[in-house]
């Protein structure tokens, strides 16, 4: 008779060990509060523990590409052009004109790269976007971490090619020139955010990206200033330049590098539209974001 009363004693105990729905409900708001705070954190590891499978990419382009382009200027290019340049009353050697457009094209390539293809891997291939958001993560969160995890890509490549030319002696402000990183930084933003954000609108890849290397970010190369002055260009052709992250966060680099002409209402104007481009950018990638991963 004592079996019987042992086991309801051991079940009403236990009964009375359960936790209500209440407190369950408030165990998992505890777990997901962390996720909902540092979502964005949580997401920028995610894309740079993917870049390992590709490391040594970015380790070989860092080093490679800079050594290349400066060997090709100092010793080629730049040996043929024996007359300084004269930029705006600011005579320099062709290749400390060129480095600062250099430097920020090296962050605009690396933004080019990942905004691309991995956004549209994140929504159709592999679908990783739709997994965070089943979690406390939200769409804005993702969008900034994914730009948080490119932007870890370009300071590394940043300052591997400001390294490269201060060897080269591409940099006559010794002391000051090592901020051109964070022009360059702002550079490859305010061209990767809003190209995010048109990966992010894309349902199939027909090409697009394809299309903007071929007809957008070539003829920002070339037209904006990066070779030679843009006042060199007919006036047709130097509106390129005139809407161009490239062109405005070369000059940027100039005034830093060597000193070149420039106003105090100029320098507001490149910071202006470098800074309205990425914060457009975010906020259109946002959107996309939060539409695509709320299907």
């Amino acid at each position: 008779m004592s079996l019987p009363e042992s086991s309801d004693a051991q079940g009403s105990a236990a009964g009375a060990t359960q936790p209500t729905v209440d407190e369950l409900r408030a165990e998992a708001m505890e777990w997901g509060r962390k996720p909902r705070m540092q979502g964005a954190r949580y997401v920028t590891e995610h894309v740079v523990r993917a870049m390992r499978a590709y490391g040594w990419t970015i380790i070989v382009g860092a080093l490679g590409q800079p050594i290349i382009y400066l060997l090709g200027l100092a010793v080629g290019l730049a040996a043929l052009i024996a007359a300084p340049i004269d930029d705006r009353g600011v005579e320099v050697s062709y290749l400390v004109f060129v480095a600062p457009a250099l430097l920020m094209t090296a962050t605009i390539s690396v933004a080019s790269e990942e905004f691309s293809y991995p956004v549209m891997m994140g929504f159709k291939w592999r679908r990783y976007y739709y997994g965070f958001n089943a979690s406390p993560i939200a769409s804005r969160q993702i969008a900034l971490g994914v730009i948080i995890g490119t932007t870890a890509r370009m300071v590394i490549v940043a300052v591997a090619y400001t390294a490269f030319l201060y060897i080269f002696g591409a940099i006559p402000a010794f002391t000051w020139g090592w901020s051109m990183i964070f022009v360059s930084l702002l550079a490859g933003l305010a061209f990767g955010v809003p190209f995010m954000a048109y990966a992010a609108s894309i349902e199939d890849d027909r090409g697009q990206f394809a299309l903007v290397q071929r007809f957008v970010f070539m003829p920002m190369f070339l037209f904006s200033g990066t070779f030679y002055p843009l006042t060199s260009l007919p006036l047709w052709l130097q509106w390129i330049g005139w809407v161009s992250p490239l062109w405005h966060a070369t000059e940027l680099g100039r005034w830093i590098s060597y000193g070149a002409p420039l106003s105090p209402a100029m320098v507001v104007v490149h910071f202006g539209y470098l800074i309205g481009l990425t914060v457009v950018g975010y906020l259109l990638a946002r959107r996309f974001f939060e539409t695509r991963l709320a299907k």
